[in-house]
């Protein structure tokens, strides 16, 4: 990073429909019992998932009838523009600016397809202007809302005064199908939900915190362990291996090489602020990264009150975690398809 970037703003929003954890494993039990016979014995992730709530673009009713991949799209496109415009105009509003400012948009989101991008959708709205670089980023998955930060820090770093815009959404629940239902789907819907976050950042200022560095770590061979299948119902989730126990083998040397490349150790991080893709997975990053079982309280109760929302839900943990007395260094980290593990280094103001 040629200039440390400061954070001017962090805004989320969850979109309208709440959906309690004991409706959600009943409606799945009501769709998935006669389709797939090892749904009782899978049944118990809905209470080991440390999910209370989520929250959703449609309700629960809307999971009862087949979609095909062009209503799902359909919604997502209703359902992400809806929460871009209201997420982009808190973050502006905390930072003090208008659309009118922003001089660049980055917008990460997988869980759709949107062109022209979200960010060229809502551009007349919310007033960016017609010279606005546009940077829409597909595929990132749960890494999308780190990598997605550290790319805007980085476009802000290579353009001092100017200020960036980052977005990052992820509409999870319409992937939920009844068409031939595996045990990664049974999986999802116990843990996906919808959200969005963004984030305001400018170049050699100081904000709430200054992003100060970034790294990734991609795995060989690690391609099936998620991601998305393509068919006619849309984007179904792929989850080929278990993450708990890679994260809990692989984490500690992939971040203790992330962190070498910015000469830094793990001792020099004062909070590790993790996308909480479920309870088996903070367990094993606590005990990989030696943190102690309970050190990652943020994270839980962000999971329980908003499940798994994919890319925004570390930015979620971050606003959280600043709202309570962010200081010293923290490292952002999430993993994600590829599989790769991303990490932003912050330094609170």
């Amino acid at each position: 990073m040629r200039t440390p970037v400061g954070l001017l703003s962090l805004a989320t929003a969850s979109p309208p429909y709440e959906l309690l954890q004991t409706e959600v494993v009943a409606a799945a039990r009501r769709l998935f019992e006669t389709r797939f016979p090892q749904f009782e014995r899978m049944a118990p992730v809905f209470e080991t998932a440390g999910i209370h709530a989520r929250q959703a673009v449609t309700p629960i009713e809307w999971f009862f009838e087949p979609r095909d991949w062009a209503e799902r799209n359909d919604a997502y496109l209703n359902g992400a523009c809806a929460l871009y415009e209201e997420v982009a105009r808190r973050a502006l509003a905390e930072a003090g600016l208008d659309g009118g400012e922003v001089d660049a948009l980055v917008t990460v989101s997988s869980t759709g397809i949107a062109t022209p991008s979200l960010e060229a959708r809502c551009g007349l709205a919310l007033g960016f202007r017609s010279d606005a670089a546009r940077v829409p980023v597909f595929g990132l998955g749960c890494a999308g809302g780190v990598t997605g930060l550290s790319l805007a820090a980085r476009l802000a770093s290579a353009a001092p005064g100017s200020t960036v815009l980052f977005v990052c959404l992820e509409l999870c629940t319409l992937s939920f199908r009844l068409e031939r239902p595996s045990k990664a789907d049974i999986v999802a819907t116990a843990l996906f939900g919808d959200g969005a976050a963004a984030c305001v950042l400018r170049a050699g200022e100081r904000g709430f915190a200054q992003l100060v560095g970034a790294a990734e770590h991609t795995w060989p061979d690690t391609l099936d362990i998620m991601g998305w299948r393509v068919d006619p119902e849309g984007l179904g989730v792929i989850f080929a291996q278990s993450i708990p126990p890679f994260a809990a083998r692989h984490m500690r040397p992939a971040m203790e090489a992330m962190l070498g490349r910015q000469q830094l150790v793990l001792s020099d991080v004062d909070r590790f602020i993790c996308h909480p893709g479920g309870t088996k997975v903070i367990d094993a990053l606590e005990s990989a990264l030696d943190l102690g079982q309970g050190a990652l309280d943020h994270e839980r109760l962000v999971l329980a009150q908003h499940g798994n929302m994919s890319a925004p839900t570390v930015l979620y943990v971050l606003d959280r975690a600043r709202r309570a007395g962010l200081s010293g260094r923290a490292v952002l980290t999430a993993l994600g398809p590829g599989f790769t593990a991303s990490t932003a280094t912050l330094l609170a103001a």
